[in-house]
């Protein structure tokens, strides 16, 4: 099973940057004045959502392009960096998720308001390491076919 190039890898691509944006979004556009005091939030998962989603789009740019084309320019050390890039990714958005969980757990124990932001920007980072993880998964499985021509 070849995903790269295909179209269910442009729809992992697609709901990457879905995600992302989409945690983007909630984390950023927020009016509460004390959103820059929690640097879980500000710093790191907007960090990685911001890496992510320029990442997820370029990819899913390039394997539209391949479908439309028709031909897959795939060698080996191409898709090592593209699994190596999910997979670092994969594991910097689910931390990041994962702190912002916890920092919002918090939160809602001490009585702030616009918590209901926080965790759906947590949730939509999940979703998207989520989808990171399974392309880093799909794509590993076609290394060592690569290697061995």
């Amino acid at each position: 099973m070849e995903v790269v190039g295909t179209s269910s890898s442009v729809g992992l691509r697609l709901g990457q940057v879905l995600f992302s944006s989409a945690s983007l979004l909630f984390m950023c556009f927020n009016d509460d004045d004390d959103f820059y005091a929690y640097t879980a939030f500000c710093s790191y998962l907007v960090t990685v959502m911001g890496l992510v989603t320029p990442w997820s789009v370029t990819l899913a740019l390039i394997e539209a392009y391949s479908i439309i084309v028709q031909r897959l320019p795939l060698q080996a050390t191409v898709l090592s960096v593209i699994v190596s890039g999910d997979f670092v990714l994969s594991f910097l958005s689910l931390g990041g998720a994962c702190s912002t969980a916890s920092v919002t757990v918090i939160l809602i124990g001490a009585g702030e308001k616009h918590c209901d932001r926080y965790k759906l920007s947590a949730t939509m980072a999940l979703l998207s390491s989520f989808l990171s993880f399974a392309s880093t998964f799909f794509n590993f499985r076609l290394l060592p076919s690569l290697f061995s021509h």
